[in-house]
């Protein structure tokens, strides 16, 4: 079964092509990391998925929902994590948490056994009653991973979500969302961080706009390294020098 579907997708912002006829699917309970360097059009892409931006070239389906046709049903579908935070640090993470259930119209006994749920799931239950503030970088993110979840979506978006963590930080969150994805969740993971993605796990490179491959991780890196691999395809398509300049 396909939880994301993104067919002949392009965008551009004026003369300038952000995505050129990107294509690709993430089969349900998959791990997929978009995979691609600064610049690669990775946040349009996730502008898209999110109806942040709106194009009329391409197609794409979250749960078989299309998300220009039936953009609630679509929307209502996805959990996402954006680069930057969008968490109330004065308020405590139980109420930043109620507050998203009540945009998503969940009320009743229903709030608090989903808050509890979620918390449980990113090992975050002990701090809801602190405020954001108080809380660290990873737990800060862990808290923003959880409460995407409140709405119980079938898909997971996650935007860079380690920028700016350090590394154990970084491997915690990454398990964390793996673990999720292992117990049945589509998760769609954007990094330029080659170490986030195991073997196992699924990868599109997007590079320039374009996507240079489909595969899983393993396949891509072949005898190799995935780090090599990828630093192969993206140094092939990186432009010409210029008077011996690179």
């Amino acid at each position: 079964m396909t939880a994301l579907s993104v067919q002949n997708v392009s965008y551009a912002y004026g003369p300038k092509a952000a995505l050129d006829d990107v294509s690709f699917e993430v089969g349900a309970g998959r791990f997929c990391a978009l995979l691609g360097p600064n610049g690669a059009g990775k946040s349009t892409l996730f502008a898209l998925l999110t109806r942040l931006l709106v194009t009329r070239r391409g197609r794409i389906a979250v749960a078989g929902h299309d998300i220009a046709t039936a953009p609630r049903a679509a929307l209502s579908k996805i959990g996402v994590i954006f680069q930057q935070s969008t968490l109330d640090l004065d308020m405590s993470v139980a109420r930043n948490m109620s507050y998203f259930a009540a945009l998503h119209g969940i009320s009743g006994r229903a709030v608090q056994t989903r808050i509890d749920a979620a918390l449980d799931r990113l090992d975050m239950r002990e701090r809801a009653g602190e405020k954001v503030r108080s809380l660290n970088g990873g737990h800060r993110r862990r808290m923003e991973i959880a409460r995407a979840l409140v709405h119980e979506p079938e898909v997971l978006l996650l935007d860079e979500a380690t920028v700016g963590l350090d590394t154990a930080a970084r491997l915690a969150i990454t398990g964390h969302v793996h673990d999720l994805a292992e117990a049945g969740l589509t998760v769609f993971w954007a990094t330029h961080l080659v170490d986030e993605i195991r073997p196992a796990d699924d990868v599109v490179v997007l590079h320039r706009g374009r996507v240079l491959a489909r595969e899983t991780a393993g396949s891509l890196a072949g005898e190799g390294s995935l780090t090599d691999a990828f630093m192969a395809m993206t140094a092939a398509e990186a432009p010409p020098s210029v008077g011996g300049v690179p």
